[in-house]
């Protein structure tokens, strides 16, 4: 006999939420921007080996940390998943994620896809969306106008997301973030929550 579900004494258990999609798509500004409208989730840091770029602050848009001292997170297990991008290091500390699900907040966090391909092996139960521009062309054209990099760099980066949005087939949603809509693409991700939560099958996240 099958378990019934009593909706009388529905438990809503806490997702975590990979925001993931190619470089110049607007994952930082969406957390950004979501964190600013107050949504109540809890925002993974990052930490990464890269140095940190104008405007960026420790503790709040990474933890920027040097690699020795991303080496002894490694070698201790506390990374929920570490990858190279681009020359240096980034990675999800494990006891932050942890914390937050065991305290019933959703989790969520922006990473590449390189990253999001391991938490769907490590975490099968994560909802993974697929933040994306309206075109390719409009991809190009925000990755030339950021202007962080010099031109050998920002070919690669054009030449990865190229190859990125080819693997859009294995996550869960897509969610295109439109320039100058913003604040709509933050509701969309919001409806994608709310709707997992009304599930009869709730997922349930173990690390």
């Amino acid at each position: 006999m099958s378990h019934r579900i009593d909706p009388y004494h529905y438990r809503e258990n806490p997702l975590l939420v990979v925001i993931s999609g190619p470089s110049g798509v607007g994952k930082d500004m969406t957390l950004k921007r979501m964190k600013e409208l107050g949504y109540p989730f809890h925002f993974v840091v990052t930490a990464t080996t890269r140095p940190k770029r104008p405007g960026e602050v420790h503790g709040r848009d990474y933890f920027f940390i040097s690699k020795h001292e991303f080496a002894d997170l490694i070698e201790q297990g506390e990374l929920l998943e570490y990858a190279i991008v681009y020359g240096d290091y980034k990675g999800i500390p494990k006891a932050q994620v942890r914390e937050a699900l065991a305290s019933g907040q959703d989790v969520i966090m922006r990473i590449d896809v390189q990253g999001a391909a391991t938490i769907r092996k490590l975490v099968p139960e994560a909802v993974l969306i697929f933040l994306s521009a309206e075109s390719e062309e409009a991809l190009v054209r925000r990755l030339q106008e950021r202007k962080t990099e010099p031109e050998d760099q920002l070919r690669l980066r054009i030449a990865t997301a190229r190859q990125e949005l080819k693997q859009i087939d294995w996550f869960d949603y897509v969610v295109i973030n439109a320039e100058n809509q913003l604040d709509e693409t933050c509701r969309k991700i919001a409806a994608i929550i709310t709707a997992e939560k009304c599930r009869v099958q709730q997922r349930e996240i173990t690390l």
